[in-house]
């Protein structure tokens, strides 16, 4: 199984199709969303992705009822700012990760085999247990470089994905 990690879509949503279509196209189980959808009107653009979608927010949803509703349309429901999911037997914290006291003290804690986040842009994977993932940005405006990562959860590897 693969699971898809996006985060930092803001609107963009050309990117958010071909970020759509390439995990369709890997065929993966589940797709993780660190936040900053930010308006309604990309919501509905999921109902194309196969994959069961987490969502958490980021620090830019714009109409975050409005999110709900249209997210709701497509049978997702908001996990609030934070999940703690369990996935093919992993511990997976997502988070926007605006704090990073928060993030270090996630990392810290050993609770988790995995915590994914967003916020910075910047693309990244580091440590072994915990795997601390930040897939970049898949609107590409602060980089230039439009990212997702991909987590193979048995072997605990990640990698980053330009689209």
């Amino acid at each position: 199984m693969k699971i898809g990690l996006m985060a930092d879509t803001h609107d963009r949503i050309d990117a958010v199709e071909r970020a759509i279509e390439f995990f369709n196209k890997a065929e993966v189980e589940h797709v993780l969303h660190a936040g900053d959808l930010v308006s309604p009107f990309v919501a509905p653009k999921f109902s194309k992705l196969k994959a069961k979608l987490h969502y958490v927010w980021g620090n830019n949803e714009g109409d975050k009822e409005f999110i709900t509703v249209k997210f709701g349309e497509l049978g997702v429901k908001p996990l609030g700012n934070f999940a703690s999911l369990e996935l093919r037997g992993r511990k997976i914290a997502l988070l926007h990760g605006t704090h990073e006291e928060i993030i270090d003290a996630l990392v810290k804690s050993g609770s988790y085999d995995v915590i994914v986040r967003g916020h910075t842009h910047r693309a990244g994977i580091s440590g072994q247990k915990p795997l601390l993932i930040n897939p970049g940005e898949v609107c590409g405006y602060l980089s230039g470089r439009r990212t997702v990562a991909m987590l193979d959860p048995k072997e605990l590897r990640a990698e980053i994905v330009e689209l």
